[in-house]
């Protein structure tokens, strides 16, 4: 079984930094992408920002220079946020693609159960 476990949220004042991390974790051979997402009370979820296998990161236009999605490990990727404003308030979730678990051939998608981050004015 995949899970994906989200770690790192808090409370911050704004202009403050936080550092996310997604854990996928199971008998895991490789994963395509990893990417976080948010939500904000009463918002669609949008994308914030992906890391490919291979490394390369792509982000959302209105977060780029604050934030940096980066791989840690082989199944460990970090968010690090910086320049906190109030309106990155959400629900941060990881989010892995293409999934492929050790003797098994197919791709899954998995979606973690998110963490909160709160930036205070």
């Amino acid at each position: 079984q995949v899970q994906l476990m989200e770690s790192g949220g808090g409370s911050v004042q704004a202009g403050g930094s936080l550092r996310l991390s997604c854990e996928v974790s199971g008998r895991i051979l490789r994963w395509n992408s990893v990417a976080w997402y948010r939500q904000a009370p009463g918002n669609e979820r949008e994308w914030v920002a992906t890391i490919n296998n291979d490394g390369t990161a792509s982000y959302a236009d209105a977060l780029k220079g604050r934030f940096t999605i980066a791989r840690a490990g082989k199944n460990l990727v970090h968010l690090d946020m910086s320049s906190l404003k109030p309106e990155d308030t959400g629900v941060y979730i990881c989010y892995a693609a293409k999934v492929v678990m050790l003797g098994r051939s197919s791709e899954h998608d998995y979606w973690g159960r998110g963490t909160q981050v709160t930036v205070s004015s």
